[in-house]
């Protein structure tokens, strides 16, 4: 027991800490934002159970070190290469994930944006009231309807999947693409701006495990596209006609016409900032 108290108070002793210079403190800024966004990204995946029992295995390997089982440091050196490529093979889907979350922050733009920007409006008032219409009106006639709304990623490869449409947004329009039995019905619209791009569209579905099993493959699509992209999806159910939300990943269902409205208008970016001024539309928040 004297050994072990001895060798803890080597361990956490001052005077083994080497002198730090100023590029150690930025190292450690650096490590500690990429373990902040890690973990931000992990409680919402199960990699979170993953990462509860990988703590439990640093603590029993430290008490190991401590007491100098000589065994059970043999067997952690020597399958801890075999481990890790299991983690990466079993959480390849999670990984690539997060990836392209943490990819998707601009963090250059905010850390050096000196002047000030105009950022246009990703789409107008008349579109969001279009895309509203239609949403309700399909949802009283029981037609299901996905509609992927773009916001900065790029959507080119789920574009690429569907029929190019090109056309104004209108609620006639959608409502007519969605209709049943008509060529276009099956599968997303993508609308940029304000046109609609593509029909027939092919999501990825999503694996979350904590999705509804009553949901079926509209609104797992849905979360699907919102996972791998930043758009915002609008689902209309053909059994129940209620519309759901689904954007980075979460999915609100049974959405009521202005809880839509305001999502929208959040989508829409109307804020202009000018470095004398600040002028707020009704997109700020």
């Amino acid at each position: 027991m004297q050994q072990l108290i001895s060798q803890i108070g080597n361990f956490i002793s001052f005077e083994s800490i080497p002198a730090m210079e100023l590029t150690d403190y930025v190292e450690i800024l650096i490590i500690a934002f990429l373990v902040y966004e890690v973990m931000l990204w992990i409680k919402d995946t199960r990699a979170w159970s993953l990462m509860r029992g990988i703590v439990v295995i640093i603590v029993f390997v430290l008490l190991a070190y401590l007491l100098q089982m000589t065994t059970i440091l043999w067997l952690v050196r020597n399958g801890l290469n075999v481990l890790l490529m299991a983690v990466l093979i079993i959480f390849q889907p999670e990984l690539r994930r997060a990836l392209d979350f943490l990819g998707r922050k601009n963090f250059i733009a905010s850390f050096f944006n000196f002047n000030g920007t105009s950022v246009n409006e990703r789409f107008s008032d008349k579109t969001m009231n279009e895309i509203i219409k239609a949403c309700y009106e399909m949802g009283r006639a029981r037609t299901g309807a996905l509609i992927v709304m773009k916001q900065s990623d790029p959507l080119t490869e789920y574009i690429r999947t569907g029929i190019e449409v090109d056309a104004v947004v209108t609620s006639q329009l959608l409502i007519n693409i969605f209709e049943h039995n008509t060529p276009l019905h099956d599968g997303a619209v993508i609308v940029e701006g304000d046109r609609v791009v593509s029909a027939t569209c092919y999501l990825p579905l999503s694996d979350n495990m904590e999705l509804s099993k009553e949901l079926g493959t509209r609104h797992r699509a849905g979360v699907g596209i919102s996972e791998a992209t930043d758009s915002l999806t609008i689902i209309v159910s053909e059994e129940t006609g209620r519309v759901s939300v689904a954007q980075d990943g979460t999915l609100k269902r049974n959405v009521a016409q202005d809880t839509l409205r305001d999502e929208l208008i959040k989508l829409q970016n109307k804020t202009v900032v000018d470095k004398r001024n600040t002028r707020k539309g009704r997109g700020a928040r």
